[in-house]
């Protein structure tokens, strides 16, 4: 039996895939790059802003096609499409089988098996579901990096933010089955571990008695330094913090151990009162200003990445003049711009004032020139420096791709590594130390040494 499993979205999306895909192969399907040989196709979508939707129903109906041209006979949709637009979806997309909600990843065997069981849309309460279990199988889509999902859901009531529906309150792990999963992991020669959650930083919070990401992460980084295995220490990176709940402890900590990325990925959003105010973000400029000057005289080699939001309802030239204001005074390392995405199921929708699209790129466009600019000035610092390496793509002769502890995978830049006269040879999912030789406004170029 062959399957051929599209994953879209977020890194949290991809943990979800890689256990839904370790499932399916216990259960004897074996994984296809080519969806054009599978008997059935999975797609694990993203609804979290409109774009993301329309990438998911574009994608299922591009391989719908395979129903009628290939040897597909079953089409299943999993995640947050159908979670959000519930049993209407239905209609909408006749040429799904199932249909399974972010609570229902436990059905994926039997609704990617059973002839019988179609035409169905499965949305337990996302609540209401067990954490999968601790030994549960899991398939890495890249055998080197590894999304260790530490919490389920977020129990914050942002008004722009649809994931509390969609994936239910805050349900953190227990720390015990995070570092058994760590040291499988670990074991199995993963080189950088990325903890993720919908807010990492509130990690423990809901727990009995309550946990706190500063001590996971400090026995993470212990697990990380044992030597037991004769090579070098696996990467430690944590995403998706919040300005509410993070803890001087937890900074503390990562400027504790060399193996924990010195990578702080903390959303703000916004930094107008009023713009605050009406995401329901409770903070302000000054205390934004605070913490990442915390940050960095905490851990002087501190990399600062943040989201903004533009075009939000009510945001006037003033509150943006206040935005690009901050963005020039803090200069992030990284910086990630969306544009505000409206839809009627969202209490922000209920707000007037809402954006002209036109006004909202353009203020998008505005702060993305200004962020290159700043990275491209960051970046400077490096050249002729030697740096560790994390290699992930040849790319043609003497030119492999990596990135360095302060970029982080998919959203940030990557780093181009010549061993061109060079005699080292590198490999795949390992490491290695480059020295600087040019600066991008995101990348960096450097030859291997």
């Amino acid at each position: 039996m062959k399957l051929y499993l599209e994953s879209l979205g977020c890194a949290r999306n991809q943990v979800d895939s890689e256990t839904m895909i370790g499932r399916l192969k216990k259960a004897g399907w074996n994984l296809t790059d080519d969806p054009a040989e599978a008997e059935t196709i999975v797609v694990n979508t993203c609804s979290f802003i409109e774009d993301a939707a329309q990438e998911s129903i574009d994608v299922i109906l591009e391989l719908a096609e395979y129903k009628k041209e290939g040897t597909c006979n079953r089409l299943v949709v999993a995640g947050c499409l159908p979670e959000r637009y519930r049993e209407k979806i239905l209609a909408s997309l006749p040429e799904v089988d199932v249909f399974l909600g972010t609570g229902a990843y436990d059905q994926i065997v039997k609704a990617a098996t059973e002839p019988k069981f179609t035409n169905q849309c499965l949305l337990p309460d996302p609540d209401l579901i067990a954490d999968r279990e601790k030994d549960s199988p899991r398939e890495l889509i890249l055998p080197h990096l590894a999304y260790l999902k530490i919490a389920e859901g977020c129990s914050k009531t942002c008004t722009y933010c649809i994931i509390p529906k969609l994936r239910g309150r805050l349900k953190s792990r227990l720390p015990a089955d995070i570092i058994s999963e760590a040291r499988r992991l670990m074991a199995a020669q993963v080189k950088e571990l990325v903890l993720v959650a919908q807010d990492t930083t509130a990690y423990g919070k809901d727990l009995s008695p309550p946990a706190n990401l500063s001590r996971l992460v400090d026995d993470l980084a212990v697990i990380g330094a044992d030597d037991q295995w004769g090579r070098a220490k696996p990467w430690i990176r944590v995403l998706y913090g919040h300005p509410e709940s993070i803890e001087d402890s937890f900074i503390d900590t990562v400027a504790s151990h060399p193996n924990l990325c010195p990578y702080f990925d903390i959303p703000i959003q916004h930094v107008s009162s009023d713009i605050l105010k009406h995401m329901n973000r409770r903070y302000n400029q000054d205390e934004l200003y605070r913490l990442f000057d915390r940050i960095r005289t905490q851990v002087p080699s501190a990399v600062l990445r943040t989201t903004i939001i533009v075009g939000f309802p009510g945001e006037s030239d003033k509150d943006f003049n206040q935005l690009l204001k901050f963005i020039e005074d803090v200069q992030f390392d990284h910086l990630g711009v969306f544009i505000y995405s409206d839809s009627d199921d969202l209490f922000s929708h209920q707000l007037s004032g809402h954006i002209p699209d036109a006004v909202a790129t353009g203020r998008y466009h505005e702060l993305m020139s200004t962020q290159s600019g700043i990275s491209s000035e960051n970046n400077q610092k490096y050249i002729g420096k030697t740096i560790q390496i994390l290699v992930e793509e040849f790319l043609e002769s003497h030119l492999f791709a990596g990135r360095t502890k302060f970029q982080a995978p998919e959203v940030d830049g990557i780093s181009y590594i010549s061993i061109e006269q060079s005699p080292l040879e590198l490999k795949i999912g390992s490491f290695a130390d480059m020295r600087v030789t040019d600066a991008m406004e995101y990348d960096l170029m450097g030859v291997a040494v």
